[in-house]
């Protein structure tokens, strides 16, 4: 029997692990949950699956989470720290489904003991690669990628000699406003960026789908993954969102993985890996889909990817700052402080803001592995500067 911790279990991920994990309980032992606000769904998940131990990454929950498991036997914990000792345990596989930069911690802790880690956190490797994938091969670390895309290339390429790779091509469904005229951009509402096309996904994701900026993340994060320089990675816009990427091999051959919509393909595949199993999914009917369709994404449409481009020419700690600016400007988006064609401008400034290694400590392009606190403070730094960037904008 295999031991599981679900990190960001009450989100659209870490539920779609439960469903397979739950599919077969006999095949495996829960050791710890993790999630945030919704606590009730976190103790009935823990109650469900027999977890060793829950954790609300909100201090302020603890009692309620705590009365919620009172009797069961399941340990109870808070705080960020508490969601960090918990990747700390050992667990044979590690769901990573935090959403955003408080993925990077418990993640890395999973690397640090040398576990398994089926990584859906984008942010982790965005903001801090150098240091994982250093520490995975220091420590003999395991990292599965879990986003669809990454876990389709990680597929194609099984078998392959990654020097044989010319391209790599990730797909992009467009979001919401990928038909919408330019100038209705800047009207768009929170309401309207919250509602994808084609996959079920959290708002923020779904936002950050709508900006692409979500897809800006994952040219990083192929980067790091697969080590192929920033020009070799592509994208093109699939609405359809049936082909999740493709591999292009110096023969001219592409590879491509094709799949419904639905995230428990990548995360069964990362789960039993190196097996494929038996999935609940739905299969293709390539006839009565018909057409498959592909178009170049425009840069007006979707400033984000160009940002990528140039945090991936800079270097150093500046995956760290692009990230952190962009979870900013995201929030004063939700909160109604900037439009959502302002994300774009905020992160711009933070970027223009940091020339160089000006206003970072050990901010360097040398390829040196950062430290954690250096990558944290890149953070803080950031979201510093988008804050003050969003207060001129409304001032």
């Amino acid at each position: 029997m295999r031991t599981i911790t679900i990190l960001g279990a009450t989100g659209s991920v870490g539920q779609s692990t439960i469903d397979l994990i739950a599919r077969k309980p006999g095949d495996f032992a829960v050791e710890a949950l993790t999630g945030a606000g919704n606590v009730g769904l976190l103790a009935r998940d823990a109650q469900k699956l027999g977890a060793r131990l829950a954790v609300t990454a909100r201090d302020d929950l603890y009692g309620d989470l705590k009365d919620l498991l009172a009797g069961t036997g399941i340990e109870v914990a808070a705080g960020a720290a508490a969601v960090a000792e918990a990747a700390s345990r050992p667990a044979d596989w590690t769901m990573s489904a935090i959403v955003g930069a408080a993925g990077l911690v418990p993640g890395l802790e999973v690397v640090r003991r040398g576990g398994t880690l089926g990584l859906a956190n984008k942010e982790t490797l965005v903001a801090a690669g150098p240091l994982v994938m250093g520490t995975a091969r220091a420590t003999g670390a395991t990292i599965l990628p879990v986003d669809s895309e990454h876990s389709a290339i990680f597929q194609a390429l099984r078998g392959e000699d990654i020097g044989a790779v010319e391209r790599l091509i990730l797909t992009a469904s467009g979001g919401a406003f990928r038909d919408w005229p330019l100038e209705r951009l800047a009207e768009a509402t929170v309401e309207e960026a919250s509602s994808h096309p084609n996959w079920d996904m959290g708002q923020r994701i779904t936002i950050d789908s709508a900006s692409m900026f979500n897809k800006a993340l994952e040219v990083i994060e192929a980067r790091e993954l697969f080590g192929l320089a920033p020009s070799a990675i592509e994208v093109l816009v699939h609405p359809e969102s049936l082909v999740h990427a493709l591999v292009g091999f110096r023969d001219g051959a592409l590879m491509a993985h094709l799949g419904a919509p639905d995230m428990r393909h990548a995360i069964g595949f990362a789960l039993n890996y190196p097996s494929r199993e038996a999935l609940p999914v739905a299969r293709l009917d390539l006839a009565a889909v018909g057409t498959l369709s592909f178009r170049a994404p425009d840069p007006a449409r979707y400033p984000a990817l160009a940002l990528a481009r140039r945090v991936m020419e800079d270097g150093g700690l500046m995956g760290a700052v692009f990230n952190a600016a962009k979870e900013a400007a995201l929030d004063a988006f939700l909160s109604h402080r900037v439009r959502f064609t302002e994300m774009s401008e905020v992160v711009t400034r933070v970027l223009d803001s940091i020339p160089g290694d000006a206003g970072l400590p050990r901010l360097s392009a040398s390829g040196a592995m950062p430290s954690l606190e250096d990558v944290l403070e890149a953070d803080r730094l950031a979201r510093r500067l988008a804050d003050g960037f969003v207060d001129g904008m409304r001032g």
